[in-house]
């Protein structure tokens, strides 16, 4: 099903495409890297939540909030990695991280698969590789709830890198009805769920469980919904995804 755009207007044609070339740009925010063996694949992170300065405090939230950002996929219909693709001059990788850390996340995880070593060049630090992207989001969504397990964070702000209009304030939204039963979901028009979805750590096995293909945490949402908390972000953010390169948009 195709998302409709709503909220502030951003052009698509703003998007370039994928970089197939040398990765140098500088990561937003980037720390030591050191790797080792987490849930689906190895987590490269400079950031456990426990570190100084690092405090995931969100205005308003109960806890720590972790930030999610899936970013594996292949992008087949756009011609390759989305997380590649540079958006108003920047790869959309590091600006939804960047968003994610404006926002007051932290830990910020990065889920990388496809192309997974030149997106691991541009974002350095917390990244969480998932051996199994080609079977869908899902499994992005299982590897970096895993490698969130040996944090303190009490919930999880879940993103997904095709989504540049959803931006900081959507986040900061839905950050601060975190709690650790939480289960959150930015509102749109016509009763429309989307992104940013959190999900609170006693969530996070069941979430884990039922990711399967390229549903993510849909299904276990569905299941839930009569405590999932709406929260209205179509006044600030557009959920529609980058699908195809903008010369073939119609």
């Amino acid at each position: 099903m195709r998302k409709r755009r709503h909220g502030p207007a951003y052009s698509p044609a703003d998007a370039g495409p994928v970089d197939a070339g040398p990765v140098g740009a500088g990561p937003v925010g980037a720390g030591p890297v050191g790797a080792g063996p987490v849930g689906a694949g190895p987590v490269e992170t400079g950031c456990t939540g426990r570190d100084a300065g690092c405090t995931g405090r969100v205005a308003g939230c109960t806890g720590r909030v972790a930030g999610l950002l899936l970013a594996a996929g292949a992008g087949r219909r756009y011609g390759g990695p989305k997380a590649l693709v540079a958006f108003r001059g920047q790869p959309l990788v590091l600006r939804s991280r960047a968003v994610l850390v404006a926002a007051g996340c932290a830990p910020v995880l990065v889920v990388v698969g496809a192309r997974a070593e030149a997106v691991t060049e541009l974002v350095r630090s917390g990244v969480v590789r998932n051996p199994a992207w080609p079977t869908g989001m899902g499994s992005s969504l299982r590897a970096g709830l895993a490698a969130l397990e040996v944090t303190t964070a009490s919930a999880a702000v879940v993103t997904l890198v095709d989504m540049p209009g959803v931006g900081v304030e959507a986040v900061r939204r839905v950050a601060a009805a975190a709690r650790p039963d939480a289960l959150v979901v930015g509102g749109y028009h016509g009763d429309r769920w989307g992104h940013p979805v959190l999900l609170g750590r006693a969530h996070w096995a069941g979430a884990a469980a039922s990711a399967t293909g390229d549903r993510g945490a849909r299904d276990y949402l569905s299941q839930h919904r009569d405590i999932v908390t709406v929260v209205p972000c179509g006044d600030v953010a557009d959920a529609q995804d980058l699908d195809v390169p903008p010369k073939i948009q119609r």
